[in-house]
């Protein structure tokens, strides 16, 4: 027989019964996260409940609690009544991955409004603020008073995660990076959904990513975190739609902040690459936009105009940006052959920009903002050149440009 929970909370019975495979009950997370937050759960007792989670689970019930306990822990976003519909849109991470910069300012131009919280790189995978602070001046440190004001002039917020929103998720999340339980499906849905909800939306859409530059590998790991976010999404009252994209080769050309950024302007001026424009309305589609109304607003300057608005408002200079210095080293690759372009992988590609300094190792690393790769040839091409490397140095070029070479198969 299940042994029931405690009357009164605490948190060593907490670990025990979900130790033990029990399904905890609402009281019980809200209290442990409760006290994780004020810290009179102490940082050892949430470390093994997090790794109690990771080798038992939760379920969906349990998830959608953890989810809001997480949220509850701090401040939500207060829209003003009669506001138009809020919406958001969270990747799970990839390689060249830039779409959040194109599609945010996209749909503030379709009568909705963006409050975009997004994160910083860990590991290969690149963030969002980082390429965004690759804009000189750019602040993503935004209080929720500046977002509302923000949001009124402009329908669109790209801001990081402030000490009021899910300081649950903030700390727990830096326990799971260093007790190796961050591929926990049920805390990265609740980390991921907690900070959604702190937004107050209206509508979600999830682009979840597999493939050798993706935490999911398969496409079958994919649609089960799908699964599980939309599940947890609903049953917390958000409707959210996900959508799967591979990540087997980088999305675009570019590898790197600003050369992600170069190519986020690029885009919005309608010259992006192909990839990168589908699946950014393949994004806005999901959430309701038109799709050929939503291509219109990206090729005619309407969502560039929009974005330039943004940056300024947030302390961003384009033109500062636009003459900004170049990596010292800028090096061609040519392809070591002729014939088809058959694979890129991904992996190595984020590994190669890590090491060049574009990404973070641990969560306090300082990253280069001009470093990483561009002119990346696609898969299904016969390219001369495989791409550019920009370094700091003739050796980080070298190691940089033999990587890349390992991770292309011509045949």
């Amino acid at each position: 027989m299940s042994r029931q929970p405690p009357v009164a909370f605490s948190a060593t019975d907490t670990i025990e019964r979900k130790r033990d495979g029990h399904e905890l009950t609402e009281p019980e997370i809200h209290a442990f996260i409760k006290g994780f937050t004020s810290g009179d759960v102490p940082e050892y007792q949430a470390a093994a409940f997090a790794m109690a989670v990771y080798f038992k689970g939760m379920t969906p019930e349990e998830t959608a609690t953890l989810t809001r306990a997480m949220c509850d822990s701090g401040t939500r976003f207060e829209h003003p009544t009669g506001s138009p519909t809020k919406v958001d849109k969270h990747s799970t991470g990839g390689i060249g991955d830039k779409t959040s910069p194109i599609l945010a300012p996209l749909l503030a131009c379709h009568q909705v409004w963006v409050p975009m919280v997004s994160g910083r790189g860990l590991g290969i995978t690149g963030g969002t603020l980082d390429k965004l602070e690759s804009i000189p001046g750019l602040s993503t440190n935004i209080s929720l008073t500046d977002a509302y004001a923000q949001l009124a002039e402009c329908a669109v917020v790209m801001m990081g995660q402030t000490p009021e929103i899910c300081p649950a998720d903030r700390k727990l999340y830096a326990l799971r990076d260093v007790t190796a339980t961050v591929p926990s499906q049920p805390l990265i849905v609740a980390s991921i959904l907690s900070k959604k909800l702190a937004e107050s939306l209206d509508q979600l859409v999830l682009d979840v990513k597999f493939g050798s530059g993706a935490f999911m590998k398969t496409r079958a790991e994919a649609e089960q975190l799908a699964e599980a976010l939309t599940t947890t999404a609903s049953a917390a009252g958000l409707p959210t739609k996900a959508i799967l994209s591979p990540m087997q080769e980088p999305l675009g050309h570019a590898v790197g902040n600003a050369l992600e950024i170069i190519e986020v302007i690029e885009t919005l001026k309608g010259n992006g690459p192909t990839d990168l424009i589908n699946l950014t309305l393949d994004l806005a589609a999901a959430l309701g936009i038109d799709r050929a109304a939503a291509q219109t607003t990206l090729s005619d300057g309407t969502a560039l105009t929009r974005f330039e608005k943004m940056v300024h408002m947030q302390g961003g200079s384009i033109e500062a940006f636009t003459s900004r210095a170049p990596a010292p080293v800028i090096r061609e690759i040519p392809a070591p052959t002729s014939g088809t372009l058959t694979a890129l992988d991904a992996e190595t590609i984020g590994r190669a920009a890590v090491a060049l300094g574009a990404g973070r190792q641990k969560s306090d690393d300082q990253i280069n903002m001009a470093v990483g790769f561009d002119q990346i040839a696609k898969v299904g091409t016969s390219p001369t050149l495989l791409a550019r490397v920009h370094a700091t140095s003739e050796a980080a070029a070298n190691s940089a440009a033999q990587k890349l070479l390992a991770a292309a198969i011509i045949q």
